[in-house]
């Protein structure tokens, strides 16, 4: 289980808005490790954990867009039934809300990534802390 840093990217809701980012990124060699978006009728809410947070802040506000970054839990975990269960069980018993995550794994793939965002940060990582599916 590790804290990461996420960034928040607000963009036009429209075609090539998200490929400019990527771009960008990937030319300053910057790695994505984990991305979801949501939209409304005019923008897109980007949602991205990458391996320079510091210097894609840095390259996004120079091209104009508006980056809020926040503190994320990246925890890998079995990709198992249950699994999330687990996880989601503990917080809610300790009184942690979940604002919002988002994973991902391969159907046959052992483990899957899952990026949560919480309210107390501190306290989910000791609720959390040996979890077999939070290692």
């Amino acid at each position: 289980m590790k804290t990461a840093t996420q960034l928040a990217i607000f963009l036009a809701n429209q075609p090539g808005a998200l490929a400019r980012v990527c771009t960008a990124l990937a030319e300053a060699g910057i790695n994505i490790l984990a991305l979801t978006t949501s939209d409304t009728v005019d923008h897109s809410v980007v949602r991205m954990v990458v391996s320079d947070p510091r210097q894609a802040i840095f390259l996004l506000e120079e091209r104009g867009l508006l980056v809020v970054e926040s503190e994320v839990l990246l925890l890998t975990g079995a990709n198992q039934p249950g699994a999330l269960a687990e996880i989601s069980n503990r917080l809610a018993k300790a009184g942690i809300n979940i604002d919002y995550l988002y994973c991902a794994s391969s159907p046959d793939a052992p483990a899957g990534l899952l990026v949560l965002r919480v309210d107390n940060l501190r306290k989910a990582r000791q609720v959390l802390r040996g979890l077999s599916a939070a290692q």
